[in-house]
This record gives structure tokens, sequence and C-alpha cells, in this order.
């Protein structure tokens, strides 16, 4: 497999926009996509099969252009017809809609590299029948597991992208595919809870194989967080899964390193860099070549070849990530994490494989050292407040922890919130076990959409709960 064919019969076409824009502007450049997606569904009453479901199929053309001063853009779905023409409509609709708005900043780079990539998927060898048929199955598997069970919910959503970006000196494309596998059990025994199960990967069969393995430990947790107990609000020591540690990676320094808000001067992790922020032996990084899941592309929406960007070293915040635009603004070189919802929306920066290292300890041993407290797991939500510092995150459940031995006491939700450098200053411990979970997507402020992975080790720190 290789670039879609309407992409590799475009790329002509978008040459000559390129050429009949240049002599207008001191940068030009045109991304084209051709992202297909569909979402498998089975539950206790239902089956569908959806193509182009949510906002991740598209299909279209985004022409950025700098006159020197600043950034304009022009989407469409397409650029067929007279080249010239087209050209002079864009610089009048950009002269007309960009003039309030526009991003000021020195013209970026466009440095000469020709590239294509490839990552084979194999989503082609199955059918939406035998996909169906899967769920089905499985969706029956769960709910005979025991009759306190509701509902069972099995999804499927691939996703195929297909990107080509040509600019006066670039030439690049790519393409690849991702499939993330979600079950959830509804369940009942005095109260009503549901617990989840998520597979992900580039090969449609592998995730076909995990799914069946995760039932068992899909019910047994779900009839424990059913039976669940409030917390008792407090400060305690906590271990965290790698879920909840990706969590707090996500929120404490993800949205809060995206240097698109060090332009608006809306994060306070500006102030920090070079500082200590987290204990000595935390280590972070973030970037689509930093790790294989979700977001790991080869190029983002703005021709930026993929990164692996370490934001803390040591406990040193050491870096932010950038799209083009801030990075033009900030005088810095960008990291590859521009990246927009779709065709028609703005670049923003955004995180993609956010993830603390794995350190050096054996998880009984962190949990041993724990006299009481608890062990979290499970990304339910969080917040964020990257001007302030302040965080905020669910986890699922948590476990209660009795002189250094999990307990049976299940807790549920547990809330999570605190300043970030005071939480990642209390981490005492690392696990030398590691997982990137790569079955989430993200917004920024409640929109823009892409999907992203986090994760890492498990933590030991002390934290307010509620």
């Amino acid at each position: 497999m290789a670039l879609s064919e309407f992409l590799e019969g475009m790329r002509g076409e978008m040459r000559e926009l390129v050429s009949a824009l240049k002599p207008y502007y001191k940068y030009v450049s045109v991304l084209a996509t051709d992202c297909k997606s569909s979402a498998y569904r089975a539950d206790k009453a239902t089956s569908s099969v959806l193509d182009g479901a949510g906002f991740e199929g598209e299909c279209g053309f985004v022409v950025r252009v700098h006159d020197g001063k600043a950034f304009g853009e022009y989407s469409a779905s397409s650029i067929a017809g007279d080249k010239q023409a087209l050209a002079k409509k864009i610089v009048r609709e950009i002269s007309l809609n960009e003039a309030k708005n526009a991003i000021e900043c020195p013209v970026p780079q466009d440095p000469v590299r020709k590239a294509s990539y490839v990552r084979e998927s194999d989503f082609d060898s199955f059918s939406d029948d035998e996909v169906l048929s899967f769920l089905k199955n499985l969706k029956d598997e769960i709910l005979k597991k025991d009759e306190k069970i509701l509902n069972a919910i099995v999804i499927l959503r691939p996703i195929v992208i297909n990107k080509l970006f040509v600019s006066v000196n670039r030439e690049l494309d790519q393409h690849y595919g991702w499939v993330n596998g979600i079950m959830v059990a509804v369940y009942r025994d005095g109260r009503i809870a549901e617990g989840w199960e998520s597979a992900y990967g580039n090969q449609m069969k592998d995730v076909l194989a995990t799914m069946p393995t995760l039932v068992d430990k899909l019910v047994d947790k779900v009839r424990h967080v059913a039976n669940a107990t409030p917390i008792e609000p407090g400060v305690y020591d906590i271990i965290t899964d790698n879920s909840i540690t990706g969590l707090i990676a996500h929120e404490a320094f993800g949205h809060g390193v995206e240097m698109d808000q060090f332009v608006k001067n809306r994060a306070l992790a500006k102030e920090y860099v070079g500082k200590y922020v987290a204990s000595p032996i935390v280590n972070m990084h973030d970037g689509a070549a930093a790790a294989f899941s979700t977001a790991s592309y080869f190029f983002d929406d703005d021709g930026i070849e993929a990164h692996d960007t370490q934001i803390i070293k040591d406990g040193i915040l050491v870096a932010g990530i950038s799209d083009v635009a801030s990075a033009s603004q900030l005088g810095t070189a960008p990291t590859g994490n521009g990246r927009r919802e779709n065709y028609t929306r703005k670049a923003y920066t955004r995180m993609t494989n956010t993830f603390f290292e794995p350190g050096k300890d054996k998880l009984e041993d962190m949990i041993k050292s724990v006299k009481h407290g608890y062990m979290l797991f499970e990304t339910n939500n969080g917040m964020e407040d990257p001007k302030n510092w302040q965080i905020q995150c669910t986890a699922e459940y948590g476990i209660e922890i009795v002189d250094g031995k999990l307990t049976d006491h299940y807790v549920s939700p547990v809330v999570m919130s605190g300043f970030v450098p005071e939480l990642l200053k209390s981490i005492t411990m690392v696990s030398d076990n590691f997982e990137v979970i790569g079955a989430g997507s993200c917004g920024k402020g409640y929109k823009e959409w892409v999907r992203v992975s986090d994760g890492g080790p498990c933590l030991k720190a002390r934290c307010k709960l509620s």
C-alpha cells in the first residue's frame, strides 16, 4: 500500500498552485488530506457500521502563505481548474479574511526535502461482516459472564491517514493506519457502574486477538467498582498505574508546555524553563517519533518531520513543544507538533505521544513502601489551568494500600488535585515497567480534537485526593 490514488493524482496540481502563488508570497505550502475512518459497534440491542465516523474522516486542501509579515490560510475541498485564477482568488480572500487576525511572525524556513513514508496495515483483509460478527460474539461473551451485567458495548475505530505536503522546497507524503478497540461493561449491584478495557495497534488482527483476553479483567473490575465506596478526602501516598501516570503527564506538562500558550503568556511553564519542576528522578517526553502509538505520524500538518522532544530531564524543564507559527514567533525550532482537527481548521501546537520515562523501581517494592494510601487506576478525565499550573485529574477507581499490601477495598471515583510542581516534586519512586496507551483523543479548549497517547511507568507520589 502507498499514498491514496486521489492524493497521488493531485501532486502535480498542488505543485502548480504553489508555483502560481509564489510570486505573491515569501512562503507557500499546500497540505492535502485524504483520511478515511469507520466505527463498528455492537451492544445488547443494536449493531452498526458507520463510514467517515466522527471527526476523523476528511478530504481536502489547506493553503498556507506568509507575506513577510504574517501567515494567512485558505481551505477548500477542491483545487481543480485554472491555477492562476485560483491563486488570485486565494490572494483576495486571505487579504480580506486575515487582515484582523493575522499571526505576525518571521517567515518560516523551508529546507529542501523530499520523502515518502508508508506504514502498512491489514484493514483491507477484514470485511465489514467479519468485523461486526466478531464484535457481536465478543459482546455476547461479556454478557454471559454475569447476570448483573446490564449491557456490553464493543467498539472498533480504524482510521487510515493519507497526507501530502507540498511547498516551494519540500514534498512529503505519508500513509499509515491505526485502530482502537474498546469494550465497555455496564454492571448493577446496588448501584450502576461502568468499566472499560482497550486494545490498539496498526494491525487489525492483533487488536482482534487481544480484545477477548481482556474480558475477565473487565468483568472483575466492574464488579469491584460497583461495590466501591467514596474515598475519605485527604492527602495520601499514592501509586499511579500507567494510565494515571499518563493523565498526569498529559495534564501537568502536556497542555502546559504547548508553546502557542507561551506566545499568549497563558502558561506558567514559560517562566520555569531551565528550572526544577519535578523530582530529579523524573524524565518526560513528547513526540510523534518518541513512541509507537496512535499519534505516531511521520510529519505534522506544518510539514515538519516527527520529533522526540525531551520536556523534563532529571527534574528540570528543558523544552516545550511547538508548531511552526509559535516557533517562528518565539525564535525556536518547531518540534513537529503542529496539528489540525481537519483541513478546515487552524493548526495548533498539540501533544502527540506524551509520557514519563521508566525508572528503576519494582512495582511490588513501591507498594510495600506505602503504610497507608491508594493505588489509582484508569484515566477518567482531567483539567489543567496552564496559567496557574493547577490540575485536577480523575481516576476511575483506587485500591486501598494498608501496611504495604493492596487490600480488597475499592474507592470510586477518585479526584487528584494540586499544584503541578508540588505533585511532581513529591515523586520518590518510578517503576521499571512502562506502557504507552494509544486509545485516546484530546481537545484544546473543548474543541480541535486529535488522537493522542500518553502513559509511562508507575509513580509513587503524595497528593490530595477527594
